[in-house]
């Protein structure tokens, strides 16, 4: 499923015209996004949390040449699945 295919199925369980179903959807991811970038973390019970985290510098190796290189330390973002999320997925 794309996003396109996403906002239309939200438009048609909510009964919303799909151009509030997409103002919606980009609303959500939006402030998803910037509460994470703050550090801050969104927990979205039977869903799943959504938090940053940061990634250590660490050697890597060119694959073209052999040559270690170095891989600067980074911010990144971490997604834990809820319980209910995973007995879905799951089929439980």
């Amino acid at each position: 499923m794309n996003k396109t295919e996403l906002i239309d199925a939200i438009a048609a369980d909510c009964d919303l015209s799909k151009a509030a179903a997409q103002r919606a959807l980009e609303s959500a991811i939006d402030n998803v996004i910037k509460t994470v970038a703050k550090g801050d973390s969104v927990q979205l019970v039977g869903f799943g949390t959504f938090l940053s985290g940061d990634r250590a510098e660490r050697t890597g190796r060119n694959p073209r040449t052999g040559e270690d290189i170095t891989i600067a330390a980074a911010k990144t973002v971490r997604f834990s699945a809820g319980k209910a999320f995973k007995d879905a997925v799951n089929k439980k």
